[in-house]
C-alpha cells in the first residue's frame, strides 16, 4: 500500500528549479484538504514570495500559528501576507543558491513542508500538554482528573480533527464522509484490517477504533452536525511509546495525513475491483463466443421424398 508524503511534490520541483535558474513565475499549486500555494515573483524574478491558504487556518490560529510559523521559517519571515491567503513568506532564491547542496536541500524540503509545518502546531500543544499531565502524575502518583482540552482543526466541509491529551496517552479522532454505500464498505474493511494487523503482528501500533454515526464521547459536546448515515469516526489512541521526543515528529508525519490515505486506498480497492469485473466479464464474453453453434446447411424433403437444400 503507498504512504503518500507530507510534502508538496509541485512545489518542491518548482522550488528547484527556481533556485537552479530564477525566472519570473506567476504558479497556483493546490493540494489536498482545501488547501492552495501562490508562487510569485512581484518585484524580482530571484525574490520569491510563497503564500498559502488553507480550510483549516482559521481553527489553528488560535493556536498562535503565525509566531510558530514565524520562528520555522524566521529565515523568510515577512510582514507581507497575499490577499486572499493566509501566511507568506519571502524566499532569496540568490542567498538559497549560495549555500551547500545538503543546504539548498534542506531548505527545499523545509519549504515544502509548509502545510504540514501547519497542521502539526495543534499536535505538538496536544502532545507538550500530555507530557505535563505525565510528569505530575509520575511526581505525585495521583491520576488527575480527566481534562476537558481538545484542539478542534475543521480542514474539511463537515470533517475535522480533534486531539485530545490525557496525562497517559493521546486520542486523536478523525471525523470522515462517506459520499456512497460502498465506500462505507470497504471503510469497514480497511479499519478492521486497522484493527486485526495490530493483533497479530503490529503489537505497537495505536489502538484503532470506529464508530459509525455516533460520535465518540470525548468530543459528543463539540460536534457541530448532527448524526449522518455517511458520517464516520475514526480513533487513534497514542500511547507513551509513540510521544517520546525521538518519535514525534514521525508519529505526526503519519497520522495528519490518515484521512487522504483512507480514502486514496478506498478509491484505489474500487478501481482494482472494477478492473477485474472487467476482466472477468471479456473471459466470459470469449466463451460465449466460443460456444456459438455454426451455420449448417439444412436439408429438407418434399411430400414425395425428394431432397433439395433450404439454400
Amino acid at each position: 500500500m503507498l504512504q503518500l508524503q507530507n510534502d508538496n511534490l509541485l512545489l518542491k520541483k518548482t522550488l528547484t528549479e527556481l533556485v537552479a535558474t530564477p525566472q519570473l513565475v506567476d504558479r497556483i499549486i493546490s493540494d489536498f484538504d482545501y488547501t492552495t500555494f501562490h508562487l510569485s515573483t512581484p518585484e524580482d524574478k530571484s525574490k520569491l514570495l510563497v503564500s498559502i491558504t488553507s480550510k483549516s487556518f482559521k481553527d489553528i490560529k488560535q493556536y498562535d500559528a503565525i509566531n510558530k510559523l514565524n520562528q520555522t521559517y524566521a529565515e523568510f519571515q515577512t510582514e507581507i501576507v497575499e490577499p486572499g491567503y493566509d501566511y507568506s513568506i519571502y524566499v532569496d532564491l540568490l542567498s538559497v543558491a549560495a549555500k551547500s547542496p545538503e543546504d539548498i536541500e534542506l531548505t527545499i524540503n523545509e519549504i515544502s513542508l509548509l502545510k504540514r509545518n501547519l497542521l502539526a502546531i495543534p499536535f505538538k500543544l496536544a502532545f507538550k500538554s500530555y507530557q505535563e499531565q505525565a510528569i505530575k502524575y509520575d511526581q505525585s502518583g495521583i491520576e488527575p482528573e480527566p481534562s476537558s482540552e481538545i484542539y478542534e482543526i475543521n480542514y474539511r466541509d463537515e470533517e475535522a480533527i480533534y486531539i485530545k491529551p490525557s496525562f497517559d496517552r493521546v486520542t486523536v479522532i478523525f471525523s470522515t464522509v462517506f459520499k456512497d454505500e460502498t465506500d462505507k464498505i470497504f471503510g469497514k474493511v480497511f479499519l478492521q484490517e486497522f484493527v486485526d494487523a495490530r493483533k497479530r503482528a503490529v503489537q505497537n501500533a495505536p489502538q484503532v477504533l470506529y464508530s459509525h454515526k455516533e460520535p465518540p464521547l470525548e468530543v459528543r459536546n463539540l460536534i457541530k452536525y448532527q448524526a449522518d448515515d455517511k458520517k464516520g469516526y475514526v480513533t487513534f489512541v497514542l500511547f507513551p511509546r509513540h510521544l517520546t521526543v525521538q518519535k514525534q515528529d514521525n508519529t505526526i508525519n503519519h497520522i495528519q495525513l490518515f484521512r487522504n490515505y483512507f480514502h486514496y486506498h478506498i478509491k484505489c480497492s474500487k478501481a482494482y475491483m472494477h478492473s477485474r469485473m472487467r476482466f472477468r466479464v471479456n473471459q466470459y464474453l470469449k466463451v460465449l463466443n466460443r460456444a456459438k453453434p455454426e451455420n449448417e446447411e439444412v436439408a429438407r424433403k418434399t411430400a414425395s421424398g425428394r431432397r433439395f437444400n433450404s439454400a
